[in-house]
């Protein structure tokens, strides 16, 4: 059994950062992929960024993170991160990061980290 547990959310002044951290356990499969996705109050979650174990990892991201956000990952660890810069007050939302196995097709998930961005 997978488990994944998300770290570093918290409170933040617009402009400011915050580096959130993703640790899994339960495989040492590099054929995964470690994805974010973020819920805010009375929104759908949506997806933010991905990245595979594997060669360079495939990276992708929303459109509207693209630029501030940047997702890394470490296979000797089993973890992964994102640091997220020039925050604003919309990227408010708990974030979660997901777990997939590629050979299983079964997401894992996190219980999710709040992040807000408030004066």
């Amino acid at each position: 059994q997978v488990q994944v547990v998300e770290s570093g959310g918290g409170l933040v002044q617009p402009g400011g950062s915050l580096r959130l951290s993703c640790e899994y356990s339960g495989s040492s499969s590099r054929a995964y992929r470690m994805a974010w996705y973020r819920q805010a109050p009375g929104n759908e979650r949506e997806f933010v960024a991905s990245v595979f174990g594997d060669g360079d990892g495939n990276i992708n991201y929303v459109d509207s993170v693209r630029g501030r956000f940047t997702i890394s990952r470490d296979n000797a660890k089993n973890t992964g991160n994102l640091q997220m810069n020039a925050l604003k007050p919309e990227d408010t939302a708990v974030y979660y990061c997901s777990v997939r196995i590629l050979a299983t097709h079964i997401d894992y998930w996190g219980k999710g980290t709040l992040v807000t961005v408030s004066s």
